[in-house]
């Protein structure tokens, strides 16, 4: 199933995606929340209620935009350094263990909505990413038992302000992975039960039609079973987790000369069997708050 959040002037509603068509879970399953995040959170018990709205629901009428498929999650935990090719091309030794970072869930944005580079920052880097969407609570979760707490994967663009995670004193991480609009997710939340196996697929991101970065996650130091388990050991994941599982080779900073995004690009991230997600890049930030300004989602 591919499961999207849309704007309505209620805020983001929860729908599914049949043959192109928008179908909203609640009013087809009033059982159904609004909120995608409350659907994850009900587990097996909203899977009757979706196969219904899949097979028999009213589609939505007219043009309809889509939102991030989790617009506000409580947790974004990136991985740095999971790619073998990406830890080769920075002439960074593969970590023993996982390397954790996060992202502030103000940085979220949608398909089609704009990466806006901040007047802070010179550097603006694209890291196209799988993201694993958390599907259950779960603490101390055993690694055999990790893809039972996976809800499914989406589309997902690391965007960092190098300037800020590699110069400023001791390496602002956080704050140069979470300016606002640095994290694009979707266009859609692809279920688990539709990848056969998220550890070989082929990823890419394109950058104004040009083929920036292009691997398999194959490539993966950790696997996403690990990744869950090792974070899970200090804290309770819930649904509505996004993990961003690092990028492959081929970023901006390392290319010689390096290439940085600037007003005008197109940035997509394409990956095998779950869809592609598009987003603009512009020129700084208007004064006015990006949560309230910007336009939600772009169309399916």
């Amino acid at each position: 199933m591919r499961l999207v959040s849309y704007a309505s002037p209620d805020g983001p509603r929860a729908a599914i995606v049949r043959d192109g068509e928008i179908v909203d879970l609640h009013q087809n399953e009033p059982a159904l929340p609004t909120d995608l995040g409350a659907v994850l959170a009900m587990g097996e018990d909203a899977w009757p209620f979706l196969k219904r709205v899949l097979e028999r629901g009213k589609a939505l009428a007219g043009t309809v935009r889509l939102t991030a498929p989790i617009p506000m999650p409580r947790k974004i935990i990136c991985v740095g350094l999971n790619y073998a090719d990406h830890a080769a091309e920075t002439g960074a030794t593969p970590p023993p263990e996982p390397v954790i970072f996060n992202k502030f869930p103000t940085a979220i944005i949608g398909p089609g909505e704009t990466i806006h580079l901040p007047a802070d920052s010179n550097e603006v880097d694209y890291e196209a990413e799988l993201v694993v969407v958390i599907g259950r609570s779960g603490r101390r979760i055993p690694e055999q038992e990790a893809r039972n707490y996976v809800a499914g994967y989406m589309c997902g663009n690391d965007v960092s302000a190098r300037d800020w995670q590699l110069k400023k004193p001791g390496g602002q991480w956080l704050l140069g992975k979470s300016f606002d609009t640095f994290a694009p997710t979707g266009p859609h939340l692809l279920t688990k039960d539709e990848i056969e196996n998220p550890h070989d697929l082929r990823i890419r991101l394109i950058l104004n039609g040009n083929v920036m970065q292009d691997s398999r996650t194959s490539q993966f130091i950790f696997s996403i079973p690990r990744l869950i388990a090792y974070v899970s050991r200090v804290c309770t994941l819930e649904p509505g987790d996004l993990i961003f599982t690092g990028t492959p080779g081929g970023v901006g900073f390392t290319r010689n000369p390096p290439v940085f995004l600037k007003a005008g690009d197109v940035v997509e991230v394409e990956i095998e069997g779950i869809g592609r997600l598009t987003n603009p890049v512009a020129g700084h930030e208007p004064a006015a708050s990006l949560r309230t300004a910007a336009t939600p989602g772009g169309p399916l």
